[in-house]
């Protein structure tokens, strides 16, 4: 404390220096490891050679007293170990005091000891105190270091300077750590176990100790003993894989660690008073120690008795190391990289040690171990081997890391560790080549103390060996067990655990085990120490045949399982050979106790037949009498089955008496047989057998053959397959059967039956046994199995049938049924082959008639001789029935029931009687469903056999030749006869009609030649109009097949498409362009089918139009009437295609008016003629026109027509005619210009308010209603002179004007007044509507006259918001925002138009004699001189751009280019929205958002839903797509009719129109279309999240609708998808089709949002499709589709 507060008064403060990078790298990583700052320190001192290290653990009074500098020690009692408080540590040793460059060090981080041959390398160890001091202090040799905080806590300073001198140097250098917080010191049983084998493998360090105030309470001691060299076998390699390190020698030697320990220590570890300890505590030894000794340091005194917790007691332990000098040779790549890494130089030279426990002194530890009550010898423990892989071995560099080494004892080398120095840094690359190498070595040091080891064991073997003068002499059982022992330990010791923290360890350690040596791993076996594959696994069963093959015992397999299953491919033991086997019976017979045995051992080997043959040929069986018998020439052994064994049998069957303990199952496993029945008769049937004792010869003796047939019955049954086909084959022709006539062959043999007085009265030789009173089995059965007959012979009962004359047929069939169930199959296929029947009718003697097999008659029923088949001769005594046992036997024999398929269908054809004919063909057809079910009819259609008739008359047709319904005949076709219309011909094949193309060919061949033919032709072709496709109906309409009169009163074939149905009654104009046909209303349907219509369209009319203009204009009666025309196709003008267009652009199709001037005072006259667009204006500006009506045509004063006109390219009177200003001498009338200027700007936000105009220009609305900005002038007089150019043509005329109003680059506002007359306000108005417009319309300007003209009270009086209007004039900013906050401007205030919007240009507008600007155009001219250059023109839009719909700019986005391509854009509606639910808000003056859109897509999706009715009127609240593009994609007019259901499909709703005809068959005759229809819809609805309920389709006959919305629910036309995609989808394309629908059906939910096509429906359609377009396009870019199987069902 003195010296720290000298220190302190003499000092100065400098900073830490602090190498930031390495703080974080280095002192900030975690030290996991116990005691790490002790480690650190004993480390630090080892570095620095020193021999003693002192640990004291300082109390507060303790500190006192040596302040106090009391000397007494005895003064004070030891405090108690686990709860003494201590506030100090201090750690001090004797080795090397610091030097300048050690200091320097000390107070920078991670600058570390560049020393090779010190641990130390990361300058870290030093900080690990500040885990527990803040103000540590270092002294050494009289100089002194104190750390210490200022202000703040983040940096550290030192003040270090030299201490006060003393009279001794101090030897020690020493570390003062004052604890941040008092506690108790570290469990001292711990603490010293660390610091016992921490000092282990400590260079220099030899002792240890450890104090408590002044109290030692435990001291650890090193004592190293001789060194000696070890004999490295010459098969191993020492040098590591990179040749970086080489073993020069390895060194063995003993160390002794002892321990002086008090009591109080151990009373810590085990919980109990030091008492308890020292009375349990004696004479214990040590785990490992062979030399090891536990006594009291002195004789306790009158103050230390026995129980003195400060009573010391010594123990010692004894450890062998082995160490392995090493070499190292780095290249200088790698030697720089680990000095970059560690800051130090590598070693040439280092040392590996390794501490080894032999058998006995680990046994002694482990006694000491389980001796409970022995304490003292714990401080040991962690130097303890470690045989079971409990992960308590560890890797030292100096000091214990946390790396275990996997095997069973400690080792220590010079390893680079990680910062926190608890594992081995296999992560760095340069230090893992380091680290790696150097574990090499540890692994060579394994195998070299194994094999020293092993050595030893196998010369104790071999000198107990050598002692009988044999090697194979194996020593006593007792020294056997000692050595398995000795090995067993051995084993453990180097069996490779898992390490940790890191496995590799472990893993490199075992590799370089096994890796460096050439020679195989030796182990000792039953033979003694052999190489590993020369030892085989050890098996207990075959022991005793096996006696001189080395085997590894099972207990090293037991307690050694982990090394022997790993050991390497060239170190395994290998199993027990069969070659083996056979080496040791090759060398003696066997008995036959042995001989059981050995196969019972074989039979768990199963190792294959080949192996067999050579095991039994190496097996010798001996026996008594001297012959031995070799197992390979047996080849039968008797199993369950009897055999006589007093009978013949074969030399190579096994005697009984050795396989009767096997089961036969695996006594087979041998090639053995068992000697079966069928064996045996085989055996006996033998000539030679049979031959050589007469007794056994069963043709010669009946006993013989009685008992061998016994035996076979005895084991026959009807599955004896094998048994019963080589009885008949021996025995056939043989005389074996013993019978009532001798021995008899079996076919000439007879077995007793009920009809044993038949075969009596035949003379049959019966069946007899005499020898054998009692058979065995089912002997019957068994003779009937191998010949003998049951029954009399067919051709013998006819014999004997024709013989007697007594039996009929019916007597046969009555015997046949009797017997039947006992003939055998092949006597029923006898009966069922001979020919014992014959015919009725034919007449001749019962013997001379032919006879049949019953295959060959029919039964004897009317409905057969009338189609004069041939029916059996069943007799006149019995009558015959179907249903009787007779009858089912003779059906059984192969009577046939009915004629076959092809028989009743010739007899239909082919019979030359009429009459049999139509009863064949009933019967076919009566049977049709019944027994002719595999009729199909594309195996008869060359056949004519249906009744048919014809123009011709009744004939037989085949089946693609008639059709259903006489009405076909009319067109020349055979029809089926009135009298079969009942049969169910369409199931023979007969179709409803002739095909489609025999039709259509028909149709273009002969078409019909009047109007009565055409109208029978027509109603019946009406009828089958549904299998037309859509592609053969566009060929007919083309095809010229409707009869019409032509001009010279013939008939002239047109074809469907150029005429019209109906009289044209409605619209005789149309009647005088086109044709007009009426065939009555069916007829008229299948027109419309094929593309007429009932009234021209607008193309058309167009085209004729075009075509003559003047015969259009008289047929349309003159000037009235062809304005009504005009009017029409200007109504349908989007349905025009563009190349139509383009003719009518250039063609006199328009009627212009020229105004001419009277020459007297007459009315005027106008002149009306026909020109092209080019020369027609429209007349937007009165007062223009008025100047110029005797020179230009003007086109009709009619709204609808003036934008047609325009579309084809007639421009409006203003933008052909050029306008100058000029105002002369501005006058200064103040009190028209304040008067006229106080009442506009007073006015006019009323009027902005009040009117509905949506073209207002912003720049105007922010400038004029400002006084500032806006100003009224006064001129002597205001002129314009206007110019009118048409053509090559050019015409100027002047007027004055009353006023004009222009805005300058500055946006400065003016209104011109001349002074000679009263202000005009409606000139006024005019004027400046145009200004804020763009274009004046009267009833903008008549509105703002009255504003400005009126009284504010009549104004309120007439409902205008006069309180609006200002007492005095407002300002501008506040009129302004007025007038932008208006409705109608809000989209001009936020929308910048290009045309509408002129800012770098003046403008002036004027009263009357202006030209009204249009929203296409503005030809507003400054006045000359101070107004301004005069605007540009701005070009009207083109025909074609007017005729293609005004969408909303949303619309264009990449979707709609692509639905472009497949649906045609839709017209432009001027109708009010249609919402059919509330969209959700948003403000016209906002960007839409996107939760906006998506909100009201899924509304879309959602307000979808199934139709309920089963008839559906249309139509009021429909949405039609239509096919034809000028008419738009979807057509609100369009028209379907009434829609009835006629069943599902899946899902799916399907529906007809009313005239499709054969309503009821439609859903059988489309349902392949339907199922690939709701194919292609499935994935389309899926990907809307749509069930199909809410998809519906339809199919109707003619007409334009693709698909309709009907209030939700959505329907889609069969036909088109028939006509466009089916043949694509039917090919397995589907892509198309699903593209089509895809768009369709976003079409029509974008109508569940806005009903009319507008822009708005076109926004939303292109909102739903891009909110699904990805999901889409996944779709098409999927290979597979799921195809899913759809049934359908009729409606309930």
């Amino acid at each position: 404390m003195q010296n720290r507060e000298a220190l302190w008064r003499t000092g100065k403060d400098e900073p830490v220096e602090v190498n930031q990078h390495a703080l974080i790298y280095k002192v900030l990583a975690r030290y996991s490891g116990e005691f790490t700052l002790f480690r650190e320190l004993l480390q630090n001192s080892d570095d620095a050679r020193s021999s003693k290290v002192e640990i004291h653990f300082e109390t507060a009074e303790h500190l006192d007293r040596r302040d106090q500098r009391e000397e007494n020690p005895d003064a004070s009692t030891l405090p108690d170990l686990k709860c003494a408080s201590v506030t100090q540590w201090r750690f001090r040793n004797n080795g090397d005091a610091f030097t300048e460059q050690d200091w320097t060090r000390l107070q920078k981080i991670a600058e570390g000891n560049p020393c090779s041959e010190k641990i130390g390398a990361f300058g870290v160890g030093f900080y690990s105190l500040f885990s527990v001091t803040d103000r540590p202090f270092v002294s050494s040799k009289g100089y002194g270091m104190q750390f210490h905080s200022k202000n703040t806590q983040n940096q550290l300073y030192v003040r270090h300077g030299n201490l006060p001198s003393r009279e001794t140097p101090d030897p020690w250098t020493t570390f003062e750590i004052p604890l941040r917080e008092a506690g108790p010191i570290p469990p001292a049983l711990d603490f010293l176990r660390f610091l016992a084998s921490s000092i282990t493998f400590m260079v220099n360090l030899r002792d240890v100790g450890v104090f408590v105030a002044e109290h030692c309470i435990g001291r650890i001691k090193k004592l190293p003993g001789t060194v000696q060299g070890v004999c490295v076998s010459g098969q191993l390699k020492r040098s590591s894989p990179l040749s970086i390190m080489n073993v020069k020698e390895i060194q063995c030697h003993l160390m002794t660690i002892e321990a002086e320990v008090v009591n109080a220590v151990y009373a810590t570890g085990i919980g109990k008073s030091p008492s308890q300890v020292v009375s349990e505590s004696h004479d214990r030894g040590a785990f490992f120690s062979s030399s090891q000794s536990l006594s009291p340091l002195r004789t306790p005194t009158s103050t230390e008795q026995p129980g003195d917790p400060k009573l010391q007691h010594r123990t010692t332990v004894d450890l062998t190391v082995f160490t392995a000098e090493v070499n190292v040779e780095l290249d200088k790549k790698l030697s720089v990289e680990l000095l970059r890494s560690t800051r130090k130089q590598a070693p040439s030279r280092l040392t590996y040690n390794l501490i080894y426990t032999g058998k006995d002194e680990y046994d002694r530890s482990v006694a000491d171990q389980n001796d409970q009550t022995g304490m003292c010898d714990s401080i040991f423990q962690g130097l303890r081997a470690d045989l079971n892989g409990s992960m308590h071995t560890r890797v030292f560099i100096g000091h214990a890391t946390g790396q275990t080494t996997g095997v069973g004892g400690h080792m220590a080398s010079y390893f680079i560790p990680t910062v926190e120095r608890e594992s081995i840094d296999l992560v760095d690359r340069n230090i893992a080549i380091w680290n790696k190498e150097l574990l090499h070595i540890g692994g060579f040091l394994c195998r070299a103390v194994y094999e020293l080891e092993l050595f030893k064991i196998r010369d104790a073997w071999e000198e107990a060996a050598g002692s009988n003068g044999t090697l194979d002499f194996r020593p006593p059982a007792q020294l056997q067990d000692t050595l398995h022992q000795q090995f067993l330990h051995l084993l453990k010791f180097f069996t490779f655990h898992c390490s940790t923290p890191s496995t590799k360890v472990a893993r490199l350690l075992e590799a370089a085990f096994f890796e460096c040596s050439t020679a195989p791993l030796r182990l000792l076996s039953s033979a003694g120490v052999r190489s590993a594959p020369d030892i085989k696994e050890y098996d207990q069963a075959v022991a005793t045949f096996l006696k001189y093959l080395p085997m590894l015992p099972h207990y090293v397999v037991q307690e050694c399982p982990r090394i022997i299953k790993e050991l390497p491919e060239q170190h395994k033991i290998s199993c027990i050979t069969f070659s083996d086997v056979l080496q040791e019976l090759h060398k003696h017979a066997l008995t036959q106790e042995e001989l059981v045995a050995c196969l019972r051992w074989w039979m768990t080997r199963r190792d294959g037949s080949a192996h067999n043959s050579a095991m039994l040929s190496a097996i010798t069986l001996g026996s008594a009498n001297g012959t031995p018998l070799q197992l390979s020439s047996v080849k039968y052994f008797i199993g369950k089955a009897y055999i006589p064994l007093d009978g013949p049998l074969p030399p190579s069957l096994m005697s009984h008496d050795i396989t009767r303990g096997f089961p036969s199952s695996d006594l087979m496993s041998f090639g053995w047989q068992e000697f079966t029945i069928v064996d045996w008769f085989l055996h006996i049937s033998q000539p030679e057998i049979m031959s050589a004792d007469p007794r056994h010869d069963f043709t010669r003796s009946i006993e013989w053959a009685e008992r061998v047939l016994s035996v076979l019955s005895g084991v026959w049954s009807p599955q004896s397959e094998q048994l019963v086909s080589l009885a008949k084959s021996i025995l056939k022709n043989k005389k074996c059967i013993p019978t009532s006539h001798g021995l008899r062959s079996p076919e000439e043999s007879f077995v007793s039956s009920s009809n044993t007085t038949l075969f009596r009265d035949l003379g049959l030789p019966i069946v007899r046994f005499i020898a054998v009173s009692e058979t065995k089995g089912d002997m019957e059965g068994f003779l009937s199995s191998i010949g003998v007959q049951k029954h009399v012979p067919p051709q013998l009962l006819l014999d004997k049938m024709v013989e007697t004359g007594n039996w009929s047929i019916s007597d046969l069939i009555r015997y046949l049924v009797r017997v039947q169930n006992t003939l055998t199959p092949d006597e029923f296929s006898k009966w069922k082959l001979f020919k014992a029947f014959i015919e009725e009718g034919v007449q001749g003697d019962v013997g001379a008639r032919p006879r049949y097999c019953a295959g060959e008659l029919y039964p004897p029923l009317d409905i057969f001789k009338q189609l004069q088949l041939p029916v059996i001769d069943w007799g006149e005594e019995s009558r015959w029935r179907n249903e009787s046992e007779q009858a089912e036997l003779l059906y059984r024999l192969g009577l046939r029931p009915y004629p076959p398929l092809e028989k009743i269908v010739m007899l239909a054809s082919t019979a030359s009687d009429a009459t049999v004919r139509a009863a064949a063909f009933k019967y076919l057809c009566d049977n049709l469903r019944s027994k002719y079910l595999d009729y199909n009819p594309d195996n008869f259609r060359d056949i004519p056999f249906i009744a048919a008739e014809s123009e011709d008359g009744i004939c037989l047709a085949k089946l693609g030749d008639v059709f259903l319904g006489t009405r076909w005949k009319a067109l020349g076709f055979s029809v089926i006869q009135d009298g079969h219309q009942k049969y169910p011909v369409t199931e023979l094949g007969v179709q409803q009609h002739p095909p489609t193309s025999t039709l259509i060919r028909l149709l273009e061949t002969t078409p019909p030649t009047n109007e009565e033919t055409a109208r029978q032709w027509f109603e019946t072709l009406f009828e089958c109009i549904s299998s037309f496709s859509q592609m053969e109906l566009t060929k007919l309409s083309e095809l010229p097949i409707v009869p019409a009169r032509s001009s010279t009163g013939g008939w002239e074939h047109l074809a469907p498409a150029r005429c019209y149905l109906g009289e044209g009654t409605k619209d005789k104009f149309h009647a005088k362009l086109f044709v007009f046909v009426n065939f009555g209303s069916p007829a008229n349907l299948f027109l419309r089918a094929c593309g007429s219509m009932n009234e021209p369209p607008v193309q058309d009319i167009a085209e004729s139009l075009v075509g003559d203009p003047e015969r259009f204009y008289n047929l349309a009666g003159g000037y009235e009437g062809f304005l009504a025309e005009l009017r029409d196709l200007a109504s349908q003008s989007r349905r025009i295609p563009n190349i139509t267009l383009r003719k009518m652009m250039s063609k006199p199709i328009l009627v212009g008016i020229r105004r001419k001037k009277p020459t007297d005072r007459r009315e005027c006259e106008y002149e009306r003629v026909l020109r092209k667009p080019e020369e027609i204006v429209i007349a937007d500006d009165m007062n223009s026109y008025r100047l110029f009506e005797d020179t230009i045509l003007v086109a009709p004063r009619d709204s609808g027509l003036e934008g047609f006109y325009m579309s084809l390219g007639c421009r409006r009177l203003s933008t052909v005619i050029e306008e100058d200003y000029k105002a002369s001498n501005e006058l200064q009338d103040t009190e028209t210009s304040t008067r006229v200027g106080s009442l506009i700007l007073e006015r006019l936000p009323l009027f902005l308010r009040e009117d509905t105009h949506t073209h207002a220009q912003s720049q105007f609305l922010v400038s004029l209603p400002s006084a500032e900005n806006f100003k009224v002038k006064v001129c002597e007089r205001l002129v314009v002179s206007k110019t009118l150019t048409i053509g090559n043509n050019q015409t100027t005329r002047r007027q004055d004007l009353l006023a004009a109003t222009k805005c300058d680059e500055d946006g400065q506002i003016e209104l011109w007044l001349p002074r000679n007359t009263e202000p005009d306000m409606y000139e006024i108005a005019l004027s400046l509507c145009r200004l804020l417009f763009g274009a004046a319309r009267v009833g903008d300007a008549l509105l703002l006259m009255t504003i400005l003209s009126t009284d504010p009270e009549v104004l309120r009086r007439r409902g205008f918001n006069v309180d609006k209007i200002p007492k005095q004039q407002p300002e501008g900013p506040e009129l302004t925002k007025e007038a932008i906050d208006s409705p109608y401007v809000a989209s001009a205030v936020t929308t910048t138009s290009a045309t509408n919007l002129v800012s770098e240009q003046s403008i002036m507008t004027t009263g009357s004699s202006t030209v009204v600007a249009s929203e296409e155009s503005s030809t507003n001219r400054p006045m000359p001189g101070s107004f301004g250059a005069p605007l540009e023109h701005t070009a009207s839009p083109t025909p074609l751009q007017y005729s293609i719909d005004q969408a909303s700019s949303n619309a264009l986005s990449a979707i709609q280019n692509l639905t472009r391509l497949l649906i045609p854009r839709g017209r432009a509606s001027e109708t009010t929205r249609n919402v059919p639910f509330p969209l959700h808000s948003w403000t016209l003056r906002q960007v839409m958002p996107q939760s906006y859109i998506r909100a009201n897509v899924s509304k879309a999706l959602k307000a979808c839903h199934p139709e309920g009715g089963k008839l559906l009127h249309h139509r009021n609240k429909v949405e039609e797509i239509r096919e034809f593009p000028n008419e738009g994609y979807c057509d609100v007019s369009g028209q379907v009719g009434k829609l009835k259901r006629c069943g599902t499909m899946g899902d799916v709703q399907v529906f007809t129109t009313e005239d499709v005809p054969d309503a009821d068959t439609f859903m059988t005759s489309k349902h392949d279309i339907l199922a690939r229809f709701v194919d292609v819809l499935t994935p389309v609805a899926e990907l809307y999240g749509l069930s199909l309920t809410l998809l519906h389709v339809f199919y109707d006959v003619a007409g334009g609708p693709i698909a309709f919305n009907r209030d939700g629910s959505i329907f889609f036309n069969l036909r088109y998808f028939e006509a466009w995609h089916d043949q694509d989808v039917q090919k397995g394309d589907s892509q198309q089709a699903q593209i089509s629908w895809f768009f369709a059906l976003a079409h029509e939910l974008a109508h569940n949002l806005i009903k009319p096509h507008n822009s708005e429906h076109e926004f939303w359609f292109s909102a739903i499709c891009e909110a699904h377009v990805l999901t889409f396009s996944r779709l098409l870019n999927s290979k597979h589709s799921s195809k899913k199987d759809f049934h359908c069902r009729a409606p309930a």
